[in-house]
């Protein structure tokens, strides 16, 4: 079973450690809601709050997230 959620991003922090050779930034999402968006309150149904928080060191990777904007996570169990 798939579990799907909507997060925004809402805030990003950045380090700067000397071993490592690209900055790493902290990214932190929070449940994502809007009265108006239909889609926003089945979420809230489900998931009325929460915050999913990650350390990521890859340029590549941090070039798709942007301030402010909402991602799905998608859960499905690890083998």
């Amino acid at each position: 079973m798939t579990v799907r959620a909507k997060f925004r991003l809402s805030d990003i922090t950045e380090h700067h450690w000397p071993w490592t050779k690209a900055p790493a930034k902290t990214l932190k999402f929070t449940a994502d809601y809007d009265p108006s968006i239909p889609e926003d309150q089945r979420f809230q149904e489900a998931t009325p709050t929460g915050q999913f928080e990650m350390l990521c060191t890859n340029p590549v990777a941090l070039a798709q997230f942007e301030l402010g904007k909402s991602y799905y996570f998608d859960m499905t169990p690890a083998e």
